[in-house]
C-alpha cells in the first residue's frame, strides 16, 4: 500500500488538464517540450525539486540540470533530466511526448536503463506524464531485453494522487535526502543478475591483462618483467583512451572495431597509436625524442610481437552486442574507482618466463584495496582548494599549486581538477561574460580579467584583446535563463589550469600512468572530432598537454640523501625498489617559491611491519614523528605538511589510531605545535566499504597554533552531505588541554569532568605497574577465528568442541554504555 501522503492540488490539476486535453495530445503536435514545461516540470515541483534553479546555484550544484549533453556512439544527445543532491547525479528522467507508449517502448527503456547503468545510477524514470516508468539500473542490459525489463513501477496518470505516497517516498527531494531513496533502491530492486559498471569493467580489465601478459611473454622472450607490466598496462590504457574517445565523438565512431577485419592487427593498432600521438601530445603516445622536451620516449611497445586473437577478443568486448558499456557516460570517479582495485595486482615472470597476475604484497597485507568514497574527496578538496580560491581571480588562482604525494589512480587530483574547473567556468560566467557583452571580446576591461596564457601557448576560441584568446565560448545558441548555461571552458584553458595547478607522486609507476590518463579524459571531456581537429590545423598544437612535469614517479618519503652514509652506492635494481624522489630538483619552481599551496590525499594503509629496517633508519633520522611502531600514514602527515607554503592548506583522511596508540605519541607532540584547522573521526564506522580502518580527516595549515579548533565525531553515515553534517555536529577543543599519552576529543565540558575523574582515580596502565599487553594473537585470525553459524555447525557435529570454542572480542566491539556482543568466536 502506498504510504498515505496527501496529493498536493497542483497534480490533481494536471491530472485534469492532461485527461481534459488527452486526445488532441495524442495526435502528435504536442511535442517533448511542451510536454517538459507544461506537466514535467510541476510534476517534479511538487516534489520539492528547484527545476527552474530559483536558488541561484552555481552550474555544478544546480539541483535540477536539463537537458544535459552526452555523447553516446559518437553522437550528442540530451538528458532530459538529471537530478542532483549536493552536485552528484541521484536520478534522471528521460521525457517522451503524449503519443509514445511507454509501457512498450523498449528502445527508450533500453537507452535510458544503457545509460543509467553506465553512471552508476540505481534508479530512473521513462515518463510521458501519462505513463510513469521506474526502472532498476543496477542490472545491465542483456539480449532479449524488453522494455518491461528491470522495470519496477509502473503508474498511469491517473493513478497519481492514489499513488503519491510512493512516488513522493523515492523522488521527494526531501525524501532523498532523508536517505529514502537509496534504502527503497537497495531493499526493493531485485539483486539476482546485478553487476555495477565498476565490477564489470573491473572483471574485463583485469582479463585482458591476464591474456595480454601471456602472450607478451610468451610472443617476447626477451622482456623483463618491469618492461612486460609497462607494456600491459600501456596497451589497456591506449586502447581504452581511443575507444572512449570514440564515444564521445572525437575520433569516428568504430576506428578499433575496424581491425577486427583482417590480419597483423597491432601492427594496424600502433598505426592508431603512431596517430594519436600527433594528435593528442600526451605521454600516453609518445614514441619519438622531440626537441625542448624531456619526457623519455617509449622505444618498447610499438615492436612488440602480440597474437591477432589475442587483440580481437578484447576489442569485440568493446562494441555491441558483446559490450554493455557507453565509454561517454562512465563517470571518471568509477574509472578510478576500477583501475585502484586493478593496480591492486602485479605481473610476475616464472623461471619458464610465463606471466603470472598477483595480489601485490602489500595489498594482500593491508587485506585490499579500499577506493577513497567521492564524498570524502569532496569534502576535503572543498575544505582546502575551495579555501585557497575564495576571493581570488583566475589570475591569481594561476598560481595555485595542488599535490597528492600518494596520489594512486588520481582521485584526489581528479576532484581538485574538477573544483578548479567548476570554479573558473563560475567566475568568468559571473565576471567575464557580462564584460564582454557590454564591452566586447576585444575591450582592454576583458584583457585585465584574463588569467596568464602559459609560456608557448595558444588559446583557442573567439579571440579578445590584443590577440588573446578567450578562456570561455558558448557551446550552443539559445537563452541562459531555463534549461542551462552554455558556456563551457577552452580546452586550452583546461590545459592551462591542468598544467598549473595540479601536482602528484606515487612510488608505482602503473599509477602514475593511471592517473595521467585519467585527467587528460576530463581535459577533452567536452571536445568533438572538430575541435580536435581546429586546433591541430589552425594552431599546430595537439589536444592534450603532457604531463610529465606534473606527475611524477617517486618515493614520496625518502630522498636521495639515503644513499649519502653507504659504503657502498645500491645497485639499478636497488635504487629501482628504492625510487628515492628529491623535492627541490623534481618541482624546482614550486618549492623554491615555498611549497605547495594545498596538499591533500589518503596516504596507503601500510602496517609498520611491512616498513623493513631501512626505511626505519631512515625515518628515524629525518622525521620528527618516527616511532619504532609507526605506520606509513604518520610520516605521510609530516611530509604533507612540511611540503605547505605558508599559508597552505593539508587535509588527509587516514586511521585515527595515532590519536590515542603509543606510536602515536611523537605525531600528536608535532601536530600540538602546528595549526590544526578540523579532525573529523569517522570511529569504526564503514567508510571504505568491507573493512574497518577508524579513519578519520585531519586538516593542518601552515600557520601559527589557535587556542581551539573544531572536532566532529561522525555518528552515522546517513547524511546527504557531510559539510551539513560538521556544521551542525562541530564542537571546539581546546589545542592546549590535550595530552600527548593520548587525544580525548571531547567539549570543555567533558573535558573537565575527565580532568576530575583522572584527579580522583589510579589510571588502569598505573594500576598494572604498566603491564598491559596485546591480546589473542592467532596467527592466522582467517583459521581460528569463525561465525557463529560456524561454531553452531562445529558444536552440532561434535558437542565437546563447545569446551573449547570462546566468544572473541576485538577493540572494535567494545563500546562506551554498550554490553559486550560477540558475533565471532575462536
Amino acid at each position: 500500500m502506498p504510504d498515505q501522503v496527501a496529493c498536493p492540488d497542483a497534480i490533481r490539476l494536471l491530472v485534469e488538464r492532461f485527461d481534459y486535453h488527452r486526445q488532441a495530445y495524442h495526435r502528435g503536435q504536442y511535442n517533448e517540450t511542451q510536454l517538459r514545461r507544461e506537466f514535467i516540470d510541476p510534476f517534479f515541483r511538487a516534489l520539492g525539486w528547484d527545476v527552474d534553479n530559483q536558488k541561484g546555484h552555481s552550474e555544478a550544484y544546480k539541483e535540477v540540470a536539463h537537458e544535459d549533453p552526452i555523447r553516446i556512439r559518437g553522437q550528442t544527445n540530451f538528458l532530459d533530466y538529471s537530478f542532483r543532491i549536493g552536485g552528484v547525479r541521484k536520478f534522471i528522467v528521460e521525457a517522451k511526448k503524449p503519443s509514445v507508449k511507454i509501457r512498450d517502448d523498449t528502445e527508450s527503456a533500453l537507452q535510458l536503463r544503457r545509460y543509467a547503468w553506465n553512471a552508476g545510477l540505481k534508479l530512473s524514470i521513462l515518463t510521458n506524464f501519462e505513463e510513469f516508468a521506474v526502472y532498476d539500473c543496477t542490472k545491465p542490459i542483456r539480449k532479449g531485453d524488453t522494455a518491461g525489463t528491470a522495470r519496477i513501477g509502473y503508474i498511469t496518470y491517473r493513478e497519481y494522487p492514489e499513488q503519491w505516497g510512493w512516488i513522493a517516498k523515492i523522488f521527494s527531494r526531501e525524501c532523498i535526502l532523508k536517505g529514502a531513496f537509496d534504502k527503497f533502491a537497495d531493499s526493493e530492486t531485485d539483486k539476482k543478475g546485478t553487476m555495477g559498471v565498476d565490477e564489470a569493467f573491473l572483471a574485463d580489465i583485469e582479463a585482458w591483462r591476464d591474456i595480454l601478459a601471456r602472450n607478451i611473454a610468451l610472443r617476447n622472450p626477451e622482456i623483463a618483467v618491469d618492461e612486460l607490466n609497462l607494456a600491459v598496462q600501456r596497451t589497456i590504457d591506449r586502447i581504452i583512451f581511443l575507444r572512449i574517445c570514440e564515444d564521445r565523438g572525437i575520433e569516428p565512431y568504430g576506428t578499433l572495431q575496424e581491425l577486427l577485419s583482417g590480419d597483423r592487427v597491432y601492427q594496424r593498432l600502433c598505426d592508431l597509436f603512431r596517430h594519436a600521438d600527433d594528435r593528442y601530445n600526451s605521454g600516453l603516445f609518445h614514441f619519438e625524442e622531440e626537441p625542448g622536451r624531456n619526457e623519455p620516449p617509449d622505444t618498447l611497445t610499438l615492436s612488440l610481437a602480440i597474437d591477432d586473437d589475442v587483440l580481437k577478443t578484447i576489442i569485440r568486448r568493446l562494441y555491441y552486442p558483446e559490450s554493455p558499456y557507453e565509454f561517454s557516460a562512465i563517470p571518471a570517479e568509477i574509472l578510478g574507482q576500477i583501475y585502484e582495485q586493478f593496480l591492486g595486482k602485479v605481473i610476475r615472470l616464472t623461471e619458464g618466463h610465463r606471466a603470472k597476475v598477483e595480489e601485490k604484497p602489500e595489498v594482500r597485507k593491508a587485506g585490499g584495496v579500499f577506493y577513497t568514497p567521492t564524498y570524502i574527496v569532496d569534502y576535503i578538496v572543498r575544505q582546502t582548494v575551495g579555501e585557497v580560491v575564495r576571493g581570488k581571480t583566475p589570475k591569481e588562482v594561476s598560481d595555485i599549486t595542488i599535490l597528492d604525494p600518494a596520489c594512486g589512480s588520481g582521485s584526489f587530483l581528479l576532484g581538485a581538477y574538477q573544483f578548479l574547473l567548476n570554479w573558473h567556468r563560475d567566475w568568468y560566467i559571473e565576471h567575464l561574460v557580462p564584460v564582454i557583452k557590454e564591452k566586447g571580446a576585444t575591450s582592454s576591461e576583458v584583457r585585465a580579467l584574463l588569467p596568464p596564457a602559459r609560456e608557448g601557448a595558444q588559446r583557442r576560441g573567439r579571440r579578445g584583446a590584443s590577440g588573446q584568446h578567450l578562456p570561455i565560448y558558448k557551446a550552443a545558441n539559445g537563452t541562459d535563463s531555463r534549461v542551462r548555461s552554455d558556456w563551457r571552458l577552452t580546452t586550452a584553458e583546461r590545459k592551462r589550469i591542468l598544467l598549473n595547478n595540479i601536482y602528484g607522486v606515487d612510488i608505482d609507476q602503473q599509477a602514475v600512468e593511471v592517473t595521467k590518463l585519467s585527467l587528460l579524459l576530463k581535459v577533452l571531456e567536452d571536445e568533438s572530432e572538430e575541435t580536435v581537429s581546429r586546433q591541430l590545423t589552425l594552431f599546430a598544437e595537439r589536444a592534450l598537454p603532457s604531463l610529465h612535469d606534473n606527475i611524477k614517479c617517486g618515493n614520496s618519503l625518502v630522498g636521495s640523501d639515503i644513499y649519502d652514509n653507504l659504503a657502498v652506492l645500491p645497485g639499478i635494481e636497488e635504487r629501482k625498489r628504492i625510487n628515492a624522489f628529491d623535492w627541490e630538483r623534481e618541482f624546482a619552481g614550486v618549492m623554491q617559491r615555498g611549497g605547495f599551496d594545498v596538499v591533500i590525499g589518503n596516504p596507503p594503509y601500510v602496517r609498520q611491519e611491512t616498513l623493513g629496517h631501512e626505511f626505519k633508519e631512515y625515518a628515524k633520522q629525518h622525521y620528527a614523528v618516527y616511532h619504532g611502531v609507526a605506520d606509513l600514514y604518520t610520516y605521510f602527515i609530516e611530509k604533507g605538511v612540511s611540503l605547505l607554503r605558508p599559508g597552505g592548506q593539508f587535509g588527509y583522511i587516514v586511521a585515527n589510531k595515532w590519536l590515542r596508540a603509543n606510536y602515536g605519541k611523537p605525531l600528536r607532540r608535532w601536530l600540538k605545535e602546528r595549526r590544526i584547522e578540523e579532525i573529523v573521526d569517522f570511529g569504526d564506522l564503514p567508510v571504505f566499504q568491507g573493512v574497518t580502518t577508524y579513519p578519520c580527516i585531519i586538516r593542518v595549515s601552515h600557520g601559527k597554533p589557535r587556542e581551539t579548533f573544531p572536532v566532529t565525531e561522525v555518528a552515522s553515515l546517513d547524511f546527504s552531505d557531510l559539510s551539513e553534517y560538521v556544521r551542525e555536529s562541530s564542537f571546539l577543543v581546546r589545542q592546549d588541554d590535550l595530552d600527548e599519552e593520548g587525544w580525548s576529543l571531547v567539549d570543555e565540558q567533558t573535558g573537565a569532568l575527565l580532568k576530575k575523574i583522572r584527579g580522583a582515580g589510579v589510571p588502569l596502565g598505573e594500576y598494572v605497574q604498566g603491564k598491559i599487553y596485546r591480546g589473542v594473537l592467532t596467527g592466522l585470525n582467517k583459521a581460528f577465528v569463525i561465525d557463529a553459524e560456524t561454531r553452531d555447525r562445529l558444536i552440532a557435529e561434535d558437542p565437546r568442541s563447545a569446551e573449547v570454542i570462546k566468544p572473541f572480542l576485538a577493540g572494535r566491539d567494545v563500546k562506551r554504555y554498550a554490553p559486550l556482543e560477540a558475533d565471532k568466536f575462536l
